[in-house]
């Protein structure tokens, strides 16, 4: 997730418009794959790749994936590989363009700044705009589908389990009973009535069912999971994958399957010879996440949610 910025990058001496979320980190964590070609699979705003392109320049080959044809507009200026579509066809949509071995892949999960910043895309809760949410066009849903139509027991479900929202099949119900809704406002207003003056010490009370909603539209946590196994399979050995993740379903999604596949033989330790035959697919390089310093949270708020997690494919 970026923050938006129109200023110019002294350092850099080229226009950008995105802070990547810990840049430094993601470019040290790929450096000892290069040369080579980098997958990001989340281009967004761009601050990731630009970082990449600044620091390695010719030894690294970057594809841009985004299922955002607004995100990916300005990336062909940068000379990049580009290509439209969801990273839950990772595999598909990298072979389109490229039959190199893949070095690295990049994931920086969640909604972009770009997005969340514009209203007409329906994805703020303090602004006014249409109920549509959709990360691409190719979400099957638009917000106004999910909330107008619905039954109140998915709602609530969704509610719960994406916004973790414990007062879920309260705001449910009162959303099916305000039927219908065009707009993100009437919505907000909504969902804010139901919540108790005590609990909204945590931000707007509308935060977690928008989010939720979000979720549900784009089908996030399925695109994750499909989107790690495809970069696990299309890596070159000694490969690496690098993921951000901003909420704890997203980071619990990918902390388990690097878990699984950093996991060896798992015979009984007393047998002398392994009969089980598994051997580790992945070596884990971040045994604690890493989280932004306090110093880049004070420049960048958005940041202050983020979960880096990174490992590499063991050689065959």
């Amino acid at each position: 997730m970026n923050q938006d910025r129109d200023k110019r990058d002294g350092d850099r001496g080229d226009w950008v418009f995105h802070r990547p979320v810990l840049e430094h980190e993601v470019a040290g964590l790929l450096a000892p794959v290069l040369p080579g070609v980098v997958v990001d699979a989340t281009f967004g705003g761009g601050g990731h790749t630009r970082r990449l392109l600044h620091e390695f320049g010719e030894s690294v080959t970057v594809v841009a994936i985004d299922r955002d044809p607004e995100a990916l507009a300005n990336a062909s200026a940068l000379g990049v590989a580009v290509v439209q579509g969801n990273f839950a066809d990772l595999g598909r949509l990298v072979a389109g363009v490229t039959d190199q071995p893949i070095a690295g892949v990049l994931f920086d999960f969640g909604v972009s700044s770009r997005q969340l910043d514009e209203p007409g895309r329906g994805f703020s809760y303090r602004k006014e705009g249409p109920l549509d949410m959709r990360m691409g066009p190719d979400a099957p849903n638009t917000a106004a589908q999910i909330v107008n139509e619905w039954p109140a027991d998915r709602l609530a479900d969704v509610i719960y389990r994406f916004g973790e929202e414990p007062l879920a099949r309260r705001i449910a119900a009162a959303i099916v009973a305000g039927r219908p809704y065009e707009s993100t406002s009437q919505l907000s207003a909504v969902v804010a009535a139901v919540i108790p003056a005590a609990r909204r010490r945590g931000g707007h009370p509308a935060r977690r069912t928008f989010q939720a909603l979000r979720m549900a539209v784009n089908e996030e946590l399925d695109a994750v999971s499909a989107g790690l196994e495809q970069a696990i399979q299309i890596l070159r050995p000694l490969g690496r994958l690098v993921a951000i993740s901003y909420h704890s379903l997203e980071d619990r999604i990918v902390k388990q399957r690097f878990a699984r596949g950093a996991t060896g033989c798992i015979c009984p330790p007393d047998l002398p010879v392994c009969g089980c035959g598994k051997s580790a697919e992945l070596r884990i390089l971040t045994r604690k996440p890493i989280r932004p310093s306090a110093e880049e949270i004070e420049a960048n708020n958005r940041a202050r949610s983020a979960v880096l997690r990174a490992v590499e494919k063991v050689a065959a």
